[in-house]
Order: C-alpha cells, then structure tokens, then sequence
C-alpha cells in the first residue's frame, strides 16, 4: 500500500510541475508578446514587477528586469507561505514563479503588434488561462494568492478589498508611467485576465445540488464515495404526478466536483430528478480541500 501510496504522490508531483512549466511559458508569452510591447500592466505581483522596471530604466542606473523582480517581490511571499500554509504548498509555488521568472526572461519579446487594445485583451486572455490551469491543478501562482490564503484562514474574509486596491494602484501607475490611456487599457487587460481566469478554474464556484430520488440511501453512499460534501435529508415528499413516496436531498458542491456528481448520479439513480443552480455566497462551514 505505501508502493502504490508513493506511485500516486510522485504521479502527482511530475503532473504539477509540468503544470508549472506550462503556466510558465503561458505568463512569459502574455508578457513578452503582449504586455511589454503594448506597454500594459498585469494584475498583482506581475505588475508590481513591470512596474520596477520601468522606474529603473527611466530614473536608476541599474535596471531590474521584470522576471528577476517577479521573484524577488514573492520572496517574502514564500516565507509566509512556508510559515502559514504548508511546505508542500509553498515548494510548488516556489517552482511555479521560479518557472515564470526563467520563462519571461529565457523567451525574447517578440513584436506581434504594439496595438494597446490588442496586447491587453490577448495578454490577459493567455495569463488568464495559464493562471486558472495552475489553480486548478492545485498549483499557486504566488503574490497576492498566498496573502489571501492566510487572510482567509485568519479571519474568514476574501482578499477583495486589497485586490481591487493593490490593482487601482498598478492602473494608476500606468497612467502616470506611459499616459493615461493605457490606464484604461490596462484595467481592460485586468478585466479579461479575470474572466478567463474563472472560466478555466471552477473550483471556487459553488452550486447548489437538489436531488429528488426514491433510493436515498444508495445516492447518498454513491456521492459520498466520490466527493466530501454533506448533505441534508427531506423525508417524506410527495410527487405531484404519481403521488408516489420521494426524498430529497441538499448539498452543495464546486463546479469543479460536477463530472464527479454526474457519475456519482450515474451509479446510484440515473432516474432521478436533479436541479444545479449557482450559489452567490455560502455561510457556515464549507469543506475546502488543504493545499
């Protein structure tokens, strides 16, 4: 069992980190294709790091490149992380910005258009992309992520408020670094990255699962098998149409757990009548997987 216990964690470990190295050829195209040439800032610790090259190419006798800034700035990151959250954790996100830092300076800008519009809609569109696919692999993308990790854990809050801040700020520095036209095309950029971002990593919408079935036990046990979620009983109701006996059952899963309720269903009772409908927000306790 310990044989097949290491297999599974080494299988693992090689799939996040050539996750790792994708998202990290994915950030050094946004930023040498797209970002650079367009003049557009990234969101977070990216654009931070943008934004420190800038300020020493103009006004320093030295210039920090952006990929060596991007993995400065995380440093204290790492440590927090390490402290915080977990070593596992924090080793991948380690190899994940290393990959990101080695990527953007090993990959040479190449001059597609200089077009602000389109370097900020295609830029956030691939970072996006390459971000939601290591969040969904369990891989952390470093910055502002751990910072809101740790608030989560502390005080049960989101990072919104210090997102949209820390964002202002780096939109704002754009206008004054390069006009304020590409302020709003950077904001732009901001805006795509995030829905793509949630288009490709679901693990953090929540629906809401109704299931009217009259095998209530072997449902439960079929999802229970497949997923961690807890679900509440209604007994005794009563279909309208054949004024048969029927149960229904609650829960609440991720959008990221639907194939493994549909197979759960498949199993158990694929007769069932089940309703899914997006959650706005969710109070009381809601198992997260650790990180």
């Amino acid at each position: 069992m310990d044989d097949v216990q290491r297999l599974v964690k080494r299988h693992q470990s090689i799939g996040k980190i050539s996750t790792a190295f994708i998202y990290g050829i994915l950030v050094s195209i946004a930023m040498n294709f797209f970002w650079t040439p367009g003049h557009i800032y990234s969101s977070g610790i990216t654009g931070l790091a943008q934004i420190v090259t800038t300020v020493t190419e103009r006004h320093m006798t030295f210039v920090v490149s952006t990929a060596l800034g991007l993995f400065l700035l995380n440093v204290p990151l790492f440590v927090l992380a390490w402290r915080q959250i977990g070593h596992n954790f924090t080793v991948y996100t380690v190899i994940a910005v290393f990959l990101a830092s080695l990527m953007i300076k090993l990959l040479h800008p190449v001059h597609l258009t200089t077009d602000p519009i389109i370097c900020a809609l295609f830029g956030g569109a691939v970072n996006g992309f390459g971000t939601g696919l290591a969040l969904k692999n369990g891989i952390s993308t470093g910055g502002l992520d751990i910072l809101g990790i740790v608030i989560r854990r502390k005080t049960g809050r989101s990072i919104g408020t210090i997102n949209i801040a820390f964002n202002s700020l780096i939109i704002l520095a754009a206008g004054f670094l390069y006009g304020w036209p590409h302020a709003f095309y950077s904001a732009i950029g901001l805006v795509v990255n995030a829905r793509v971002m949630d288009m490709t990593y679901t693990r953090q919408q929540l629906m809401q699962v109704m299931i009217i079935t009259d095998r209530p036990k072997t449902v439960i046990d079929s999802i229970q098998n497949h997923i961690r979620r807890g679900i509440t009983i209604v007994h005794d109701a009563e279909g309208a149409y054949h004024h048969d006996t029927k149960t229904i059952l609650f829960t609440v899963i991720s959008r990221y757990e639907m194939p493994d309720l549909e197979e759960a269903m498949d199993e158990a009772d694929s007769s069932a009548f089940v309703s899914v409908s997006e959650i706005y927000k969710v109070l009381g306790h809601f198992y997260e997987p650790k990180l």
